[in-house]
């Protein structure tokens, strides 16, 4: 199961990452056509919904592999007995707050399937297409969170912990900027 988990952690990664290639390739077009006076309309629309795709598709990739934001200012001076427990009422609170998330963005994204709501640009499509990007982001960062609070429960260390320790091993701190 770890094995399967982490495979899906990095493919949402690597999907986000097609996302701001996509933006790349999109925007790279977008200046051809205009060059030779080719207008471009709608493909801010795209590229709005190319970037909130990159953005929730690798939340999960990024919390596993400790590049969300944390504070450590509390946490990091805590004997570890201390750490581990405020480190599980932690994710217990952000694990109810990301599946509140996830409960709310599905039905979101739900009821404009519903009510066939449609983009409001110049590309008109169902609205939910460019939003299910939403939805998976936001699942995969639930999956995350609680495969993330078992592993803490368990007793191991967090994966962005070890995720950190092991950058920093290797001398690599550009993260901690």
């Amino acid at each position: 199961m770890r094995r399967l988990l982490d495979l899906v952690y990095d493919a949402a990664g690597y999907l986000a990452a097609f996302f701001v290639f996509a933006i790349f390739i999109v925007m790279l077009g977008t200046s051809a056509l205009r060059s030779v006076g080719i207008p471009t309309g709608g493909f801010e629309e795209i590229v709005g919904w190319l970037t909130a795709a990159a953005a929730f598709t690798g939340l999960a990739h990024t919390f596993k592999h400790g590049d969300l934001v944390r504070v450590e200012l509390l946490i990091g001076r805590l004997p570890p007995a201390s750490r581990r427990a405020f480190e599980i009422v932690a994710l217990a609170v952000a694990t109810l707050f990301v599946l509140y998330m996830t409960w709310s963005t599905i039905a979101y994204v739900s009821d404009s399937m519903r009510f066939g709501d449609m983009a409001g640009g110049m590309i008109a499509i169902p609205i939910w297409i460019p939003q299910s990007s939403f939805v998976v982001g936001t699942i995969l960062l639930s999956v995350a969170f609680v495969d993330e609070l078992v592993r803490v429960i368990r007793g191991k260390t967090p994966s962005y912990v070890a995720a950190v320790e092991e950058r920093h091993a290797r001398g690599d701190f550009s993260e901690d900027m």
